[in-house]
């Protein structure tokens, strides 16, 4: 009877240690962790430079990306300034950046009155809210910035889908 609880015991242990063996063997030890390159703050935004981006009919804000000012860095991370006008005339500008691989954006700056800009002092990389109707930073990653699931996008073929109105596919 030892035997045959002995001979189940190696039995089972065996198709666990070759499972593990096999993780162990797809592990690629080469790739290097992503780091981030420290962002450099832009020129601030000019009238002339904003393009107008469309989010939701549930808003009444009209959100602007200030096409001088975007950019994609060696970290694969798109950079832009975002202003964001209400309508009474308040405006809310900031420098920001989003991630197309984990679907994650960060606020580096605030546009401040005098036309500056104020580091964030607690940025961090957050998860986008896909199902936010008014968040605009749904839809510049779904139709501008990261559209297509493309991985990194190109400048130019952000810069083409601010100029023509995103990326709408077809259905």
């Amino acid at each position: 009877m030892r035997r045959i609880l002995f001979c189940l015991a190696i039995g089972l242990a065996l198709p666990a240690q070759a499972e593990w063996g096999r993780f162990e063997y797809d592990f690629d030890e080469d790739k290097t962790p992503w780091q981030e390159v420290q962002a450099q703050l832009p020129v601030y935004p000019k009238q002339e430079n904003l393009v107008p981006v469309a989010v939701s009919s549930a808003t009444s804000n009209r959100f602007f990306v200030d096409r001088a000012s975007v950019s994609v860095g060696e970290d694969h991370v798109v950079r832009y300034t975002v202003v964001v006008r209400s309508p009474s005339g308040a405006q809310t500008v900031n420098f920001e950046g989003m991630r197309c691989d984990t679907g994650e954006r960060k606020i580096y700056a605030f546009g401040r009155e005098g036309r500056e800009w104020s580091r964030n002092r607690h940025a961090r990389w957050e998860p986008i809210q896909a199902r936010q109707q008014t968040g605009y930073h749904r839809e510049l990653f779904f139709h501008y910035f990261c559209a297509g699931g493309e991985g990194a996008p190109s400048l130019d073929r952000i810069l083409y889908r601010l100029k023509t109105g995103g990326y709408y596919p077809q259905y």
